[in-house]
């Protein structure tokens, strides 16, 4: 949902304060690039400079479509969220509702563990991200297909998109330096935290004993589908499936 563009006041917009004629950008081509720009470097590197330099113009032009940064990084969000909404369009009507839950969650994981500036702007302000309101109503429409009453509906999909943010998020942080460089793998970061955590005393920690190789070999991605399968099971529970 665009907002209104600014114009001038002599009626036209292409002509902004003293006659000065702004740049031929569009709000799709100003969201786009900030998600590139976002994508490439994170939310750091999105400065308004930076965005203008991308499009090709001063950096007022921008101030044509997005009062400031937030504005930008909530439009931006929400551009991402369309995405995630196309791609479950399919994620409805089937004969198991829980189903259509999981497809729409890993779908809005797989969205945001590869964004990590996403997840902080997920929802924050509905009047500028329509999209992710719509991908919190799709959600919903499932859960309401299994009966469950307005609190249980409420605390059923609310516990599925936090669990996918929040997953995704510690997930998608950017991953220590030293793997960044490439002076040591993933493996084998995890086995010398693994190799720490069997010297500890077992009787202090005999959870961290008792999952020590599981953690050493396991895949992040295999991680968040077995805890999202283990929610959805609870859920199944609740509505009587």
């Amino acid at each position: 949902m665009a907002a209104p563009r600014r114009t001038a006041r002599t009626g036209d917009p292409a002509v902004g304060a003293g006659g000065r004629r702004r740049a031929s950008h569009s709000m799709e081509a100003v969201v786009s690039e900030a998600v590139a720009l976002l994508d490439e470097a994170g939310e750091g590197a999105l400065t308004f400079r930076a965005l203008a330099a991308r499009l090709g113009g001063g950096v007022a032009s921008i101030y044509w479509y997005v009062a400031n940064k937030d504005e930008l990084l909530d439009r931006a969000t929400d551009h991402v969220v369309a995405e995630v909404l196309a791609a479950t369009a399919g994620c409805t009507g089937s004969e198991d509702p829980v189903d259509d839950v999981r497809a729409i969650a890993v779908a809005l994981f797989d969205a945001i563990v590869v964004r990590p500036w996403l997840a902080a702007y997920f929802m924050r302000d509905t009047g500028l991200q329509p999209n992710a309101l719509l991908l919190y109503e799709r959600l919903g429409e499932q859960v309401l297909r299994l009966g469950l009453g307005p609190r249980d509906s409420f605390h059923a999909v609310s516990a599925v998109v936090g669990f996918v943010v929040g997953i995704a998020a510690d997930l998608g942080q950017q991953p220590p330096q030293e793997v960044l460089e490439g002076t040591t793998s993933r493996e084998d970061h995890l086995a010398r935290h693994a190799d720490a955590w069997r010297e500890l005393d077992p009787e202090t920690y005999p959870f961290l004993h008792h999952v020590v190789d599981e953690f050493a070999t396991h895949d992040d991605t295999e991680q968040f589908r077995a805890g999202l399968d283990l929610l959805l099971a609870g859920l199944r529970l609740q509505a009587g499936r």
